[in-house]
């Protein structure tokens, strides 16, 4: 990947959703989605052309191909350092203040690295430090535009907005780079970099004139706590876990390609700067022609099956290009190598926008973000040293070898379904059985009272940052025990993925047939966001079954932490 874009809402209609029923451009009538894609469009163009003036600028001081491949690492790296509390921090603050804030800071140092190359003090070490600031900032950005985007469209508009800005983010692949390649030519690289800062201003002015953004409620978290709610989720989550592998093993070889083209570009086809342009142009074509066409391809195909094949094809196109010696051959596949490009990233985060719970979809996008970026880092990186010391032809040969092993792993190894996730709980009936109501914790503070109101004896309030116990225990029939261990097996993958440190289910044996699930949360403020937020349609029929299979109803203690007094000192009260 050349450069991680600027409007990250880029992305295909979520997988699974009913076909639209509006037109492909109804999203644009409102009007303030309208106006940041027209923006963000511009705002990509500038990225684009900041990546290939950096990679230029060291073609023309003749770096060698690790320190030219160092460009992608640098806008990737940021993410891989920065994104998950990026993540939480687009969960919970104002997202349009951030982006406003970051977009400043983003174009202050665009500005100085057109004007550093301009007085001809640029250096290949500064042009990279300066580079990691931008991505450094737009790591920072990524997670809270993805998440804005469903905020300011109806809903049944956001499959169309996501198809719209993965248009607007390819139609800027396709002309910034061209675009790039004719400004070096008459005008020279620093203004290459000045136009990088400029397209900044129109974003910027969008987000200052939006007065009507109010930000969404959210239970309020702890930051180091929010994190590692975020990652609980993600480590708990089958189905995310396997999309965010499959990037992965995707990605470290597939970016050989971003890493390397403008050494093949020089070295083995004998281009300029125009030339370079005009190959990422017909990478560009691709991928917009993927926009269009891969929507229809998954619903014939299914996503797991159009991995695959844009996947390969992807593999051959990259092999391809690397040993042509062919203008007139390389083009049109690279215009292939772009279709299945978008194919592929593009399948994968929709299919992860449309299944993450909105509670944690931010910071699950961040973790996306750190998976495809920290790849593209890493994959840049073993590009450059690979290239230097076997040659970028074999390299890049060889990496389309490995994707081609990453289809064929697929292909062996299927995505687990997402379809129906919050509607069954396939493949087994859950039970004829109606689902009983679990009961959930008091918010007033339940029997450990009220400090304020009650008498002189009440116990005090409890603290809502304790470590907090649940003990729900469950009366099961001999006939039911098998069915019911199966099914909990689920309910703690649920538990934990909406907070659970600990689970644990216990066999009662003083009381036979009793069974007790007992589970940690990190406190009584997450626990009581377990209840209001977090538990999906999947993870309610998940726990209804289970409860359904006992003969009475479910007993629930809850547990929360106090201080034991040390020393002789008394323990403090939640209230000080």
């Amino acid at each position: 990947m050349g450069a991680p874009t600027r409007s990250p809402g880029a992305a295909t209609p979520p997988v699974g959703a009913p076909p639209a029923r509006v037109g492909a451009l109804a999203p644009l009538a409102v009007r303030i989605f309208r106006w940041l894609w027209i923006a963000g469009l511009i705002s990509n163009i500038g990225g684009w052309m900041q990546t290939v003036g950096a990679q230029w600028f060291l073609v023309e001081q003749h770096a060698s191909p690790a320190v030219i491949a160092l460009v992608s690492t640098a806008s990737a790296a940021p993410v891989l350092l920065f994104g998950i509390p990026a993540g939480v921090l687009g969960e919970f603050a104002n997202r349009r203040l951030l982006l406003i804030a970051v977009q400043s800071i983003q174009a202050l140092t665009a500005l100085a690295l057109a004007l550093l190359t301009a007085a001809g003090a640029m250096t290949p070490v500064l042009l990279l430090a300066l580079t990691f600031a931008l991505g450094t900032a737009s790591a920072v950005q990524l997670p809270a535009y993805q998440a804005i985007v469903p905020e300011i469209v109806p809903t049944r508009l956001i499959a169309n907005a996501a198809s719209l800005s993965s248009i607007g983010v390819n139609v800027a692949r396709a002309i910034g780079p061209a675009l790039a390649g004719l400004t070096i030519a008459s005008l020279g690289i620093p203004f290459v970099f000045a136009l990088n800062a400029a397209s900044f201003a129109g974003l910027l002015l969008v987000l200052l004139l939006w007065r009507g953004y109010s930000p969404p409620k959210a239970d309020r978290e702890p930051f180091v706590a929010a994190t590692r709610a975020g990652l609980r989720y993600v480590a708990h989550a089958g189905v995310v876990r396997r999309l965010y592998l499959q990037l992965l093993l995707f990605i470290v070889p597939a970016n050989a390609l971003w890493a390397l083209l403008p050494v093949l570009a020089d070295v083995r086809l004998r281009l300029d700067s125009n030339g370079y342009g005009l190959l990422l142009a017909a990478l560009g074509v691709g991928s917009i022609g993927g926009a269009f066409l891969i929507p229809k391809l998954r619903d014939a195909w299914g996503t797991s099956r159009l991995i695959v094949v844009t996947s390969a094809l992807y593999g051959l196109g990259i092999a391809g290009v690397a040993l042509s010696d062919s203008l007139l051959i390389t083009l049109p596949v690279l215009v292939v190598v772009g279709l299945a490009w978008i194919g592929v990233i593009a399948t994968l985060n929709g299919t992860v926008q449309s299944f993450l719970p909105a509670w944690v979809r931010t910071r699950g996008l961040s973790v996306y973000q750190l998976v495809l970026f920290g790849g593209t880092a890493l994959g840049a990186t073993i590009a450059g040293a690979l290239g230097t010391a076997i040659g970028v032809v074999v390299t890049v040969a060889g990496a389309g070898g490995l994707v081609l092993l990453t289809a064929l792993w697929l292909l062996m190894r299927p995505l687990l379904p997402t379809s129906g996730k919050s509607r069954a709980l396939a493949p087994m009936p859950l039970t004829d059985v109606p689902p009983v109501e679990l009961p959930g914790p008091d918010e007033a503070g339940g029997a450990a009272g009220d400090a304020d109101t009650a008498g002189p004896d009440a116990r005090p309030a409890l603290d809502p940052d304790g470590s907090t116990l649940v003990i729900v225990r469950y009366e099961i029939a001999d006939a039911d025990r098998a069915r019911f261990l199966d099914l909990m097996r689920r309910v703690e993958q649920s538990r934990r993925r909406t907070g659970a440190r600990t689970w644990t289910l216990y066999d009662d044996r003083e009381h036979p047939g009793f069974l007790v699930e007992a589970f940690t949360v990190g406190s009584w403020r997450e626990h009581l966001s377990q209840h209001r937020s977090r538990t999906t349609g999947y993870d309610t029929e998940v726990s209804d079954a289970a409860r359904a299979l006992s003969r009475s109803l479910p007993v629930v203690d809850h547990l929360v932490s106090i201080e034991v007094p040390r020393h002789g000192h008394p323990p403090r009260s939640a209230a000080g």
